[in-house]
């Protein structure tokens, strides 16, 4: 098999796009991109650099460009918003919360579509052909982040242990029966050579993560990155890491005034990818550079 029909498949698979899908992604018809993937057809030059770029931005990589991950960090440094500006524009609140529920759920395998999300959000509808756990899930994402922009508004706000643990209550209420409430046994993750912490350390370990967070970075997209990967480590809940992790770098980004990181579904594979290299390998950099552009395609998506 040819690298760039390898790759246009990996591409097809991890995002979930169809075949018409990504031939918009890459600009060309779906009679051509058909061509491509059963290698009927070989791509010119500048295609075949788009096809790579694409298949990174989707897959991973495990080399980073040293410029690239520069210009990105100051790029989503530059980004500037404010809790406030986000509550005082329905629309861009409305976008917040759509696109991050729906993004977030899907990461964890809920099958609502965009417009199933909206309907049950914003339109209170209960839909027959998605299960009622998934539509408690968006339900209860909306609500827990409500509460955190809510607690965000404070003067005196801090990322805590409390905090924490209220989040993933509001999250995970009516859906499993330990909601806010650290794990009592060993978990791992599915698909992951990383090994999480002992449950019987998991109070210590969120402490000193805890008072890691409070350190004011030269960097901001550091520590979100650094922060996100130890979180996720250590697992705190049996069920409810990732969204929780999401939700604590949209506050760690609104505390520093920046736009927080919107992690897309199609990147789910790069994402896995790189909190493993983070967490097994202490190789953060690619994660740094996925946090900065995820908070580029948020503003640009929120914003623009």
């Amino acid at each position: 098999m040819n690298k760039y029909s390898r790759q246009l498949k990996s591409i097809l698979k991890a995002s979930g796009w169809s075949q018409e899908e990504l031939a918009r992604h890459l600009n060309v018809s779906f009679v051509t991109l058909n061509t491509w993937v059963n290698e009927r057809s070989q791509p010119r030059k500048k295609a075949l650099g788009t096809i790579q770029a694409l298949y990174f931005e989707i897959v991973g990589n495990d080399e980073i460009d040293t410029q690239l991950l520069q210009d990105q960090k100051m790029k989503a440094l530059s980004l500037k918003t404010s809790v406030h500006t986000i509550l005082k524009d329905r629309e861009i609140l409305d976008k917040l919360t759509l696109y991050l529920t729906y993004h977030t759920n899907t990461i964890e395998g809920s099958t609502m579509t965009l417009a199933d999300t909206e309907e049950v959000l914003f339109h209170h509808k209960t839909l027959t052909n998605r299960t009622q756990v998934e539509q408690a899930e968006a339900r209860n994402h909306q609500a827990a982040l409500f509460w955190l922009l809510d607690q965000l508004q404070g003067k005196d706000f801090s990322i805590t242990e409390e905090l924490i643990k209220g989040l993933h209550l509001r999250l995970m209420n009516g859906i499993i029966s330990d909601a806010g409430e650290y794990r009592r046994h060993s978990v791992r993750i599915m698909g992951s050579r990383v090994t999480v912490a002992n449950y019987v350390k998991v109070s210590v370990l969120i402490e000193e993560l805890v008072s890691e967070i409070q350190i004011k970075p030269k960097n901001p997209v550091t520590l979100l990155a650094a922060t996100h990967a130890a979180f996720e480590k250590i697992h705190p809940f049996s069920d409810g890491n990732g969204r929780v992790g999401r939700l604590l770098m949209l506050a760690q980004a609104f505390q520093s005034q920046l736009t927080p990181p919107l992690v897309f579904k199609e990147r789910r594979q790069a994402y896995y990818k790189y909190l493993e290299l983070a967490q097994a390998k202490g190789n953060s950099t690619p994660l740094e550079l996925f946090v900065a552009e995820s908070m580029i395609n948020a503003y640009g998506l929120l914003f623009d």
